[in-house]
């Protein structure tokens, strides 16, 4: 049996990206429920030179997004990054699902040798596709989803189990 790169890359991001919904809808019921102004957990981080809750997300929505776009050969939708909310980051991840709808598997399928290169911060970094993808886009969303979750439950939230769909495929 083999797996496609689009399976490996739109559902099981669809999947995290719910996931990570899940989690902010517990951070924001926890604010609510103990009068925790909002914006505190929002600008949590684990560490002083971590980035807080607010970049994690936007971080692991950009990172599908642009990888997908990569592997398809379309320009990304670009993110402001200037969501305060928790409704609004629940909403950023809400759109970047939706984007990631609109990729057929066509678009994806075939891109495991397509050269992708990126412009790091002080230096340029090439994959071919199916490295590109699992050694550098999946990681990363696991990264950043799972560092959300950390911070929150750092912060007090009871989050548990948070997985929000089991079948395949599901949105």
């Amino acid at each position: 049996m083999t797996i496609s790169m689009y399976q490996a890359l739109i559902p099981v991001s669809i999947r995290a990206l719910n996931n990570l919904i899940n989690i902010l809808e517990k951070g924001a019921a926890y604010a609510e429920t103990k009068k925790i102004d909002p914006s505190v957990l929002i600008n949590s981080r684990l560490s002083p030179d971590m980035l807080p809750l607010s970049k994690q997300v936007q971080i692991a929505s950009d990172i599908v997004n642009r990888g997908a776009a990569r592997l398809a050969g379309v320009e990304a939708p670009k993110f402001e990054d200037n969501e305060t909310t928790f409704g609004q980051l629940i909403d950023r991840t809400h759109k970047t699902i939706s984007q990631l709808n609109t990729f057929k598997p066509e678009q994806i399928n075939g891109s495991e040798e397509k050269e992708i290169t990126l412009q790091m911060r002080d230096n340029t970094a090439s994959f071919q596709g199916m490295p590109y993808l699992l050694y550098f886009v999946l990681p990363n969303l696991y990264f950043h989803v799972t560092t959300a979750y950390d911070i929150l439950r750092h912060c007090g939230v009871e989050l548990g189990v948070v997985l929000r769909k089991l079948r395949p495929g599901a949105n």
